[in-house]
């Protein structure tokens, strides 16, 4: 049952995850994962097989909107290095295919328990802020290709834009926090563009979804969600370009670590 007091809240998690997508290099789906699953759980949906994967694949719909509008904000800056894009990104959108197909075979709590083992060592690696060694940098054509892939096949099981993979990897590999987040962004749209395709292809002939499905995608979910990221995307990209990257780094680790946390009580609870 739809009301007013979700469709608000859903508006203002959008605004949110737009504006922590601009800010931080994610795609937001962190953030709208755990969102669509709970108004999945106020229309007493909770229990659907197939409820984290409608999440994902809404999760991917929204972020293409959501992605596009992040990655043109960060191309008028001129902050995207393209050459680090198109070595990548193939690799990326093949393995999100690959995983988005292995995906609707996996268990429903199975991903879930991933989506949180993912989030915490993401964030518990961000927060540490190892240093890498100053004569490291990004490895050549054929590793960005197999680190792609890899970023692709995960990111299609959590419902991500890879920026939870890819800027830590570019940290790891002396790119500047900055310039690693731009990247990320134009990244995150191919991925998303793939992650939305995948599920709505391998969710075409699943059975027992909600009225207002196409694929695994939650169709009045997504609109709602995506109206709002494209709006505030843009603005968390502007205010990123202020902050000191301590800080960025910080906030994006937090973020994460709140996210798993909140996740972790869900399943514990069901």
């Amino acid at each position: 049952m739809w009301t007013i007091e979700i469709v608000l809240i859903m508006l203002l998690v959008g605004s949110f995850a737009g504006f922590m997508a601009g800010l931080l290099g994610i795609g937001g789906g962190m953030i709208i994962v755990p969102v669509v699953l709970w108004v999945l759980k106020m229309q007493g949906m909770a229990d659907l097989e197939y409820a984290q994967h409608i999440a994902v694949g809404t999760s991917f719909a929204v972020m293409v909107f959501t992605m596009f509008s992040r990655m043109i904000a960060q191309h008028r800056r001129n902050m995207v290095d393209w050459k680090v894009v198109k070595q990548m990104a193939p690799a990326m959108v093949i393995g999100v295919f690959a995983g988005s197909y292995i995906a609707k075979y996996l268990s429903n709590h199975g991903l879930q328990i991933f989506f949180v083992v993912f989030a915490v060592l993401v964030a518990v690696k961000t927060l540490m802020d190892m240093k890498p060694k100053p004569s490291r940098s990004l490895p050549g054509p054929l590793g960005l290709n197999l680190v792609g892939a890899g970023f692709g096949v995960i990111s299609s099981w959590v419902g991500i834009g890879g920026g939870s993979l890819s800027v830590p990897f570019m940290l790891y590999c002396n790119v500047s926090v900055r310039k690693a987040v731009a990247i990320s962004a134009a990244q995150g749209w191919f991925i998303a563009l793939a992650g939305a395709a995948g599920y709505l292809v391998s969710g075409w002939s699943a059975e027992g979804l909600p009225a207002g499905t196409l694929g695994f995608w939650y169709l009045p979910v997504a609109g709602i969600l995506a109206t709002a990221t494209i709006i505030f995307a843009p603005l968390g990209v502007k205010v990123s370009h202020k902050l000191p990257p301590k800080k960025l780094q910080m906030a994006f680790g937090i973020l994460l670590l709140a996210i798993a946390a909140r996740m972790l009580w869900d399943i514990a609870v069901v």
